[in-house]
């Protein structure tokens, strides 16, 4: 309980500066954001849906590595719904749910529990070297050159065999059974160039956003770079706050104080919106996916829906 409070308490100190700001250039930013194309914003809501599709692929590639090959709106359901704890203070209930969700099409816990934890190491290497080779010169990133730091870590735990060992040492903490066998070095790559992809669609939302049509290298660096920065503060509920702190600093002197701060509440509104949009695609599809499965058993008289690789081996829509 005291540990909810001290997150709940962090966001509100995040969200209070980043309102102190806000409220000190309201001026600026009202005009930045009167001043942008409806073309831009829904561009910008549609790139940040099309990264998440990438982001998707990643995560089933992997699903699939670790045994469990599932149709892509089942996943679907269970990244998309099951993602949505995040916003829920506390780090335990994007897992929980996405774990409850897995188990109901046929993944057992420990393979959803290792997919979740790679996906966000695959996702955090790539977003730190995005980062770090589009804002070499930056001074935010200048300010920050630890987390460039944490990129040869991650290349290393990202080795089939070290990241089958740190795999198996999170289960063996969170009292699950070990993985049966060692995540292909192919499935980390692909996942890999599809989470690499999914970002360079992300940059063209701050892209559109910031409303500079010469800037997209460095929009996207910007955004990888607030991302990776509201992660790496776990304690505060997704980000929310750190996120849009990095935002404005990266774009600041690019832009202008008021237009990154309107970036930066934008952003975070086109995020939140797609988090939802994508999850109740992903939920009536998932329903749709279990009720053709429900059909199909009860014609064959199998009398399951389980949608286990063994039963589903392509792992088709």
């Amino acid at each position: 309980m005291l540990r909810r409070l001290l997150r709940v308490a962090l966001a509100l100190v995040a969200l209070g500066f980043l309102g102190y700001g806000l409220a000190r250039n309201w001026d600026a930013t009202t005009t930045a954001l009167s001043g942008l194309s409806p073309w831009a914003l829904v561009g910008a809501f549609a790139a940040v849906l099309a990264g998440q599709f990438c982001m998707l692929l990643a995560w089933r590639e992997v699903l699939a590595g670790l045994g469990s090959p599932l149709p892509l709106r089942v996943t679907g359901r269970i990244m998309f719904v099951g993602q949505l704890g995040k916003y829920i203070p506390g780090s335990v209930w994007a897992y929980a749910a996405m774990m409850d969700l897995g188990r109901d099409h046929g993944s057992p816990p420990r393979r959803t529990f290792a997919c979740i934890s790679l996906s966000l190491v695959i996702n955090l290497g790539v977003a730190l070297t995005l980062a770090a080779a589009t804002l070499a010169t930056h001074e935010a990133l200048r300010r920050a050159w630890y987390l460039v730091l944490l990129v040869p870590v991650i290349v290393v735990c990202l080795h089939p065999k070290v990241l089958t060992w740190g795999l198996n040492l999170a289960l063996r903490l969170a009292r699950k059974e070990p993985l049966e066998s060692a995540l292909p070095g192919r499935t980390v790559l692909v996942a890999a160039g599809w989470t690499a992809l999914g970002w360079l669609i992300y940059g063209v939302h701050t892209w559109l956003l910031a409303g500079r049509w010469d800037l997209y290298v460095l929009a996207t660096g910007a955004y990888a770079f607030a991302w990776a920065t509201g992660l790496l503060t776990f304690v505060v509920p997704a980000g929310v706050g750190v996120r849009e702190g990095a935002l404005v600093l990266v774009f600041t002197p690019l832009i202008g104080t008021g237009a990154a701060f309107a970036v930066a509440l934008l952003s975070r509104v086109a995020f939140t919106l797609a988090d939802a949009t994508a999850a109740g695609i992903a939920f009536l599809l998932g329903r749709q996916a279990s009720s053709k499965a429900e059909t199909y058993a009860d014609q064959n008289g199998a009398g399951s829906t389980d949608l286990t690789p063994e039963r589903n081996p392509t792992g088709s829509a």
